[in-house]
C-alpha cells in the first residue's frame, strides 16, 4: 500500500488517537488536529504531526487541508447523544460547522478520499438490528447532525466527485475514553463512579439493549475504510454483534471489577432509544471486520487501564441549554 499524507481530526481524541497509531504503524503520514475540547495531547503519537486548531474556524481547516493531504479521517464531535436534547445549540455547533469546513476543503484541495466517523443514531428508533438501508430517522439533535453531515457527503459525491466513506461504530470502549464525562460512554461513567466510590446508575429499568464494540477491534477496520475500493460510497455499520441489556453489562462490569456496589436505577432519559444495535455483514465484508475482544474481555482491558489512571473529578464541558426534563443527577451534576 502506497504511502499517503492522512488528516485525522479529534485525533486526541479516544477513537481519533488509536487511528492515528494504526495509520502510523501501517507507514503513512498522519496530522492529527484536534482543539483539545475534549482530546489530550497526551493521546497523540509523538510520530504524528499535530496541530491544536478549531475546525470551526475555516481559515484554519483551509490551511491545514490546503497542505498537501490525501485522505481525511474525520472523527472530531462532541458525541453526547442523551445530552443533545439538553444542548442542541453548543452541540450542533461543535459538530455541523466543521464538516461544512471540511468539506469545502476537501473539494478545493483534491483530497482523494473522506471517511466520516458517524452514528448508529442517524438511525433513531427503528427496530433493530439496524441495517444500513433503513432510513435516516434520527431521535435527537446529535442524530440530526450525524444525517446532516451523511447527506452532505452524499451531495457533494453528486456535485463535485468527493469520494466518500461512512462508517456508523456503535457502542465503542476501551483505553483512553474519556471517563471524565459524566455525560457519555456508559461503561467508562460506571467505572469512574465505582473508582470514586458511587453506585453506578442505570436510566429507566435497564432492559436497553445494546453491542458495545472494543477500540480494539474497530480500529484496523477503520482504518482500512480510508483505502479499500469496495467501500467507496458505501454506509457501513462498524462494531459488535454481541447484545446485551445495560443491566447485564452492568452486572458484568460489577463482577468484573470486583466491587461490592451495588447498581441504582433513576428515572429514564428523555428520547433515548430503548433497543439500538446494528447488522455487522457489510463491516465484514468490506472492512475485514473481526471481533476479537468480547465484551468480557474488553471490559477487562478496559478496567486494568481505568484502575492505572485512577477516578476522575467528572468534567461538565458544555452547559446544560434546557434543564426542564433533563435527569435530575446532571441539573444537581450529582454523578
Amino acid at each position: 500500500m502506497a504511502t499517503s499524507r492522512i488528516l485525522v481530526t479529534g485525533g486526541a481524541g479516544f477513537m481519533g488517537s488509536w487511528l492515528a497509531d494504526e495509520l502510523l504503524r501501517r507507514g503513512h503520514e498522519v496530522i492529527v488536529v484536534d482543539n483539545l475540547f475534549g482530546g489530550k495531547e497526551e493521546n497523540v503519537n509523538r510520530g504524528c504531526k499535530f496541530v491544536k486548531a478549531d475546525l470551526r474556524d475555516r481559515r484554519q481547516v483551509d490551511s491545514i487541508v490546503g497542505s498537501g493531504v490525501d485522505t481525511i479521517f474525520h472523527l472530531a464531535a462532541y458525541a453526547a447523544e442523551g445530552q443533545s436534547i439538553f444542548s442542541p445549540i453548543s452541540i450542533n455547533e461543535i459538530n455541523i460547522a466543521p464538516m461544512n469546513n471540511l468539506l469545502v476543503a476537501a473539494v478545493n484541495n483534491d483530497v482523494k478520499r473522506f471517511v466520516f466517523t458517524s452514528s448508529m443514531a442517524a438511525y433513531g428508533d427503528q427496530t433493530p438490528p439496524f441495517s444500513e438501508n433503513l432510513p435516516r430517522q434520527p431521535e435527537d439533535p446529535y442524530g440530526a447532525a450525524k444525517a446532516y453531515c451523511e447527506n452532505m457527503l452524499e451531495i457533494f459525491e453528486r456535485a463535485h466527485g468527493l469520494e466518500y466513506v461512512i462508517v456508523r461504530p456503535h457502542n465503542v470502549y476501551g483505553a483512553r475514553q474519556n471517563i471524565s464525562d459524566p455525560y457519555r460512554n456508559v461503561l467508562g461513567i460506571w467505572i469512574n463512579r465505582i473508582m470514586r466510590g458511587k453506585e453506578p446508575l442505570i436510566y429507566g429499568d435497564g432492559e436497553q439493549k445494546r453491542a458495545f464494540s472494543c477500540i480494539e477491534d474497530v480500529t484496523p477496520a477503520l482504518a482500512n475504510a480510508g483505502f479499500y475500493a469496495g467501500a467507496q460510497g458505501q454506509i457501513i455499520n462498524l462494531g459488535s454483534d454481541e447484545v446485551v441489556t445495560i443491566n447485564e453489562a452492568c452486572k458484568l462490569l460489577v463482577e468484573l471489577y470486583g466491587t461490592k456496589l451495588k447498581p441504582r436505577h433513576v428515572p429514564e432519559r428523555p428520547s433515548e432509544v430503548k433497543y439500538a444495535y446494528s447488522t455487522v455483514d457489510k463491516s465484514i465484508k468490506l472492512l475485514d471486520y473481526k471481533t476479537q475482544f468480547p465484551l468480557r474481555e474488553g471490559l477487562k482491558r478496559m478496567i486494568e487501564w481505568a484502575k492505572k489512571k485512577g477516578p476522575q473529578e467528572p468534567t461538565y464541558m458544555l452547559p446544560l441549554e434546557i434543564t426542564k426534563n433533563a435527569p435530575q443527577v446532571w441539573v444537581e451534576r450529582a454523578i
